[in-house]
């Protein structure tokens, strides 16, 4: 049976969240789907969870990895007519999210979709503000600069089978693709409609890893960028600032300043550690990766009731906190 969409998912260690993520694909209003999951070696019960879902699990060994490497077999192994990438640790909020990410596939010139990201009750103060910049509130179907996300995106198959993903990358494979895709004439679409909660709980190791692979590959696409010592400090100033300022509105200054200083070091260390190993990006990709919101906020307003359908997931403490699928 020909399927339209192929979902793809990199797993690896995921039984804490896979489970919640296949559970809301299969609540979609979308039927006709595959589900494909790519495992790095997962050891614990990531793959005992996924395959008690109907999924085609593909295995590969840790040492075979990269991000790109995982989303071109799997993109090998799909039949749809579109491709979604979806991170192990998303989980949709809506039961038309995948509607609302292909939805914008009715102009042909529309390469790519990607859609929104909030955070959940462990994700850092700092990178809430992050997915706020990243993922706004208003969709924009003709985005100009080749910023994407493929913890939450959808692409045409016809163009991945032009243009795979490079495997060689140690992070930020859809940006080098996203670039790729415009210069052949094809849009980049942002649906914030499309709304997942990525689920983030790193240590500062962890985030200091991720922002310096993230800079490595960064150098690679565009290899005129730099970034300098001056560059860390001032940005750690501006967005700690930032982040301060919202979080005094917010009222949960105290319970998160520390992280916010921490995050924001960490984050521009690992960055320019990142281009240190040995350049220009559009200035609307710098201000997307590098720059807070700034200190405007946004007065309240009504807003309708939300009358689309939640997705009610079985995983719930009676608390109301997710709890694992092990």
């Amino acid at each position: 049976m020909h399927e339209s969409v192929s979902i793809i998912i990199r797993s690896y260690n995921e039984e804490e969240h896979i489970g919640r993520l296949l559970e809301g694909i299969f609540e979609q209003s979308v039927k006709n789907i595959e589900v494909i999951i790519v495992d790095s070696g997962s050891t614990d019960k990531t793959l005992e969870i996924a395959k008690t879902f109907p999924v085609i699990v593909h295995e590969i060994t840790p040492s075979e990895f990269s991000f790109g490497r995982a989303l071109n077999l799997g993109c090998q192994a799909a039949i749809g007519e579109f491709f979604v990438m979806a991170s192990a640790h998303v989980y949709p909020v809506y039961k038309d999210w995948l509607k609302k990410l292909l939805s914008p596939f009715g102009d042909p010139k529309i390469g790519a979709v990607y859609g929104k990201q909030r955070g959940c009750d462990t994700t850092k103060y700092s990178e809430h503000q992050i997915l706020n910049k990243w993922f706004p509130d208003e969709s924009n179907f003709s985005q100009e600069h080749p910023f994407f996300n493929n913890a939450n995106a959808a692409i045409r198959s016809k163009l991945w089978k032009r243009i795979p993903y490079d495997e060689t990358l140690t992070g930020l494979e859809d940006i080098d693709w996203a670039n790729r895709v415009l210069k052949l004439a094809f849009k980049i679409a942002y649906s914030a409609e499309s709304e997942v909660i990525h689920v983030h709980n790193e240590t500062t190791r962890q985030i200091f890893n991720r922002y310096r692979r993230e800079a490595l590959a960064m150098k690679r696409t565009f290899p005129q960028e730099k970034f300098s010592l001056w560059d860390f400090f001032r940005l750690v100033t501006v967005n700690s600032i930032n982040d301060i300022y919202h979080s005094l509105h917010d009222n949960v200054f105290w319970d998160n300043f520390a992280n916010i200083i921490a995050f924001r070091i960490m984050q521009f260390w690992g960055t320019y550690m990142g281009y240190a190993r040995r350049g220009p990006i559009t200035h609307q990709l710098r201000q997307t990766f590098y720059y807070p919101n700034g200190l405007s906020r946004k007065l309240s307003e009504f807003k309708p009731p939300d009358l689309r359908k939640r997705i009610e997931y079985a995983c719930k403490r009676s608390n109301g906190q997710t709890k694992p699928y092990n």
